[in-house]
């Protein structure tokens, strides 16, 4: 996702700057070119050279140190104005008040001044420092220069307070960069509606009818979605996944909470796809009290009625622009009954996937997806869900300007 990236990392003298080693180390995996520059302080707390070795790139501290590849060149120009992106982490209420007034009295702060690219700052630091008014107007005036703050963590501190002032882990300071310059922002403006997961289906306070969907599928188009700039709305069955970043949830359980979940978000949704394994059926009546077992050993049964049809329900109030896609598990005739599936309900597009197939299926991370048109089928092979959902974002996209 990064790679060929110019990222930029840019460390103060906070007591979390030890867990950039491990950022520096991730990016550089990921194929990002990483960068360094340090503060005196920050070299205190992580030597220079563990980044140095990390990163396979001489790391940067003092304003007159040289380029020993190219010894005319200003290092703390062109660091700046080479990075696609700089990342300040941890941010020190020093580095901060500095950026936010134009001070430039050290490696970092001077290459920060002729930077063109995006540049993030995480401050980290006790919770009253951060607290502070005069903190807090700095950060906001860094937000009105368009720089972008990722919030602090609220946790144990290294001075022993339970409160805001961590640094966020390491891998949401890795996804938050992923997000301003991991792809192309082709979906921006666009809001993107996704359905994921299962549902339960109550019979008694105990019990209840589900499936196997694990979620995987939903999340990673309402993730790929984000990540390409889109607007993103994720109405969730009951799963063990995390909200992907700049993903706004709903939690449903039911079919009849999934709908009318979907139903409200649906007019103000450009995209809608519809990855959830939504019950066909659910009980007729649900029991105030847990159903006992019978003394004599007899079976039980539960009568159970239809519920409402999501996808037809939305491709019948289909307004103009508007792009459906659903989803089709099958067993036997995976083709023929998605191609029905695609007229029935009025959808634009079906990914059909079988259970029959080995690396497709609900709890498992890959996927193997036929995507269904009016007009065309491209089937794809075995690839991750996460590489599966931008195939299929791909495709939305490609339709709709038609």
């Amino acid at each position: 996702m990064l790679e060929g990236k110019n990222i930029l990392l840019a460390i103060s003298g906070g007591i979390a700057a030890y867990k950039m080693a491990n950022v520096a180390s991730a990016l550089t995996q990921m194929g990002a070119d990483v960068h360094v520059v340090m503060t005196e302080n920050a070299c205190k707390i992580i030597p220079a050279g563990t980044l140095q070795v990390l990163t396979k790139n001489k790391v940067y501290t003092d304003v007159f140190d040289e380029n020993p590849d190219d010894p005319v060149m200003v290092p703390h120009v062109s660091l700046g104005t080479s990075a696609d992106l700089i990342l300040v982490a941890p941010a020190t209420a020093d580095i901060i008040g500095k950026m936010a007034n134009g001070i430039a009295d050290d490696m970092l702060t001077t290459t920060i001044l002729p930077a063109r690219c995006p540049i993030l700052v995480a401050p980290s630091m006790n919770c009253y420092m951060l607290e502070n008014p005069i903190v807090q107007d700095n950060i906001a005036k860094l937000r009105r220069f368009g720089y972008r703050i990722i919030e602090a963590d609220t946790g144990h501190l290294a001075c022993g307070y339970e409160a805001k002032g961590k640094l966020p882990k390491e891998e949401v300071l890795i996804d938050n960069i992923c997000m301003e310059i991991g792809k192309e922002h082709d979906l921006t403006g666009k809001r993107v509606l996704v359905d994921a997961g299962p549902t339960q289906e109550a019979f008694d306070p105990v019990r209840y009818i589900t499936n196997h969907s694990s979620g995987k599928m939903g999340y990673a188009v309402a993730g790929a979605a984000a990540l390409r700039g889109a607007d993103v709305t994720l109405v969730s069955g009951p799963t063990n996944l995390a909200t992907p970043m700049g993903v706004r949830r709903i939690d449903v359980v039911s079919a009849a909470d999934m709908y009318e979940a979907m139903v409200a978000e649906a007019e103000s949704s450009d995209i809608i796809v519809m990855a959830a394994a939504v019950a066909d059926y659910t009980p007729e009546t649900v029991a105030d009290n847990k159903i006992k077992k019978s003394s004599d050993g007899e079976g039980m049964s539960v009568s159970l009625t239809r519920t409402k049809d999501i996808l037809k329900t939305l491709g019948e109030r289909k307004r103009e622009g508007q792009f459906i896609c659903g989803f089709s598990m099958e067993t036997e005739k995976l083709l023929e009954n998605s191609k029905r599936k695609l007229e029935s309900k009025n959808a634009d597009m079906i990914c059909a996937n079988s259970l029959r197939t080995e690396g497709a299926g609900y709890q498992v991370d890959t996927n193997i997806i036929t995507m269904i048109t009016a007009d065309d089928m491209e089937e794809l092979p075995l690839m991750s869900k996460a590489a599966a959902a931008d195939k299929i974002l791909d495709k939305i996209l490609a339709s709709m300007v038609r």
